[in-house]
């Protein structure tokens, strides 16, 4: 797990952090945290504390970004219909690093290269004192809140789920 916090994509995450005023420590994990299960497992925590970025294309062809409880399967009729547009289309692997500037299994709700047009966070989330992002690397996360995300985003609280 050498040369992790070295890598551009953590560079530019721990930069975003710092700017906010952010000092969750990242956590290397032996594992990779590229599903919410993986996470919560290697961290010992419940699935729901993972707060997983999840990508997907509106309308406009800009992304939106949904900071979700690993707990949850977004569901996008159900936010489509909340954001009042037809749908949300999924997105590729290629979309998402161009976008975020980061590889999927990796993306950081903070640090992008192009701000999503709509940022919403998990309702869910607000239910634990402390919630696990992704760091820029699908070995790297920091811990952090519900409302610390909702500061440093922006974001819009939603229910995104069941």
């Amino acid at each position: 797990m050498d040369g992790i916090l070295e890598k551009a994509a953590v560079r530019r995450f721990l930069d975003a952090a710092k700017s906010l005023g952010i000092n969750g420590e990242i956590k290397i994990l032996s594992d990779s945290a590229r599903t919410a299960v993986d996470a919560a497992n290697a961290l010992g925590i419940e699935v729901g504390q993972i707060a997983a970025s999840l990508i997907f294309k509106l309308p406009s062809g800009n992304p939106l970004l949904v900071v979700t409880s690993g707990r949850h399967k977004v569901d996008t009729a159900l936010v489509a219909k909340n954001l009042g547009i037809e749908k949300l289309d999924r997105v590729d692997a290629d979309y998402v690093k161009e976008n975020s500037g980061y590889s999927i299994g990796g993306v950081s709700p903070l640090g992008w290269v192009t701000k999503p047009e709509i940022i919403l966070i998990d309702q869910a989330l607000n239910e634990y004192e402390t919630v696990w992002a992704a760091a820029g690397h699908p070995h790297a996360v920091y811990p952090t809140s519900f409302s610390e995300l909702l500061e440093c985003t922006g974001a819009q609280p939603m229910v995104v789920g069941e």
